[in-house]
């Protein structure tokens, strides 16, 4: 009778411990089959890629400028690559501007003149990125825009940057009141008077001109247009007084005061013989005799 056999395992191929040991030396502890996966990097988006490009761009157009006769036909070709190249700087810059109703193009337009001023007075071999030193410049040539042209009255300098500082203590009173800060408190934080800060806040509102034609907010009163130019009762006396105000330096003395007396004082005859020590009869007299100078010195006049 033969005699019963176990069945053999298959061969066991090498592991990966195995593998991983050299000839001779004893394997080490196992290690897993498969080590964890990187984090794969994040792709830049595209505006930072932009963004990368422009500035590699900007430094390379720098770097020929440099190289080039000012005046040249190839400075000037560079110099304008140099602008359209960077007018995304002068965009973001300008969009910080879009609450004080004034078109974006005009805008742009003026920040490219800072632009161009920052391309002309830039140097590289300073180690500034350009657009770090270039930002500066176009921003305070938009905020001189505004100061000096879009104003609809013009303010002193001095007040408009006062105005800054009190936007500025506005919004931090605001946030830490919860509140809209009081005139007295806007002043005590940037210790000045409470006139300065009521000029200030009035010189703010030189933005924006109010129009004729719209209607009164709140109290349903019509606009300006319609309630100007009304025919005033009074105004066809003004050149009336005027001219017997001019006429009435030309009589005596005397009679000047009777004649206040009797139409500006409102006095009776009687009592402006009592207040001259005359009696009725001369002040009548001389009123009718004021009246004829009046009348005779009105007709050389005409």
């Amino acid at each position: 009778m033969s005699a019963s056999t176990t069945p053999q395992a298959p061969p066991r191929g090498p592991s990966a411990a195995d593998a991983g040991s050299a000839p001779g030396r004893p394997a080490g502890p196992a290690e897993p089959d498969r080590a964890p996966a990187a984090e794969p990097a994040r792709a830049p988006t595209e505006n930072q890629s932009r963004a990368a490009d422009t500035r590699a761009l900007t430094q390379v157009l720098f770097a020929e400028l440099k190289t080039l006769e000012p005046g040249s036909e190839a400075h000037r070709r560079v110099r304008a690559a140099l602008i359209e190249a960077n007018l995304p700087l002068v965009r973001y810059a300008a969009a910080r501007f879009r609450s004080r109703n004034e078109p974006m193009e005009d805008v742009v337009q003026v920040g490219t003149i800072g632009l161009i001023n920052a391309i002309d007075r830039f140097d590289p071999d300073r180690g500034v990125q350009f657009p770090t030193f270039a930002m500066p410049t176009v921003v305070g040539e938009i905020k001189r825009y505004f100061r000096d042209n879009v104003r609809t009255v013009h303010v002193p300098r001095r007040l408009h940057e006062l105005w800054v500082q009190v936007t500025g203590a506005t919004e931090d009173l605001t946030t830490a009141h919860g509140r809209s800060p009081t005139t007295a408190e806007i002043a005590e934080r940037l210790k000045i008077s409470e006139e300065e800060v009521l000029a200030c806040i009035e010189a703010g509102r030189s933005y924006h001109a109010t129009s004729l034609e719209a209607a009164q907010e709140g109290d349903g009163l019509p606009g300006l247009l319609d309630r100007l130019g009304y025919e005033d009762p009074a105004l066809a006396g003004v050149e009336h007084r005027d001219l017997v105000r001019h006429l009435l330096v030309q009589l005596p003395e005397r009679e000047q005061r009777i004649l206040m007396l009797r139409y500006y004082s409102n006095l009776t005859q009687s009592q402006i013989s009592q207040e001259l020590g005359v009696s009725q009869m001369h002040v009548s007299r001389l009123l009718a005799r004021s009246f004829a100078r009046l009348r005779s010195a009105n007709r050389i006049e005409a």
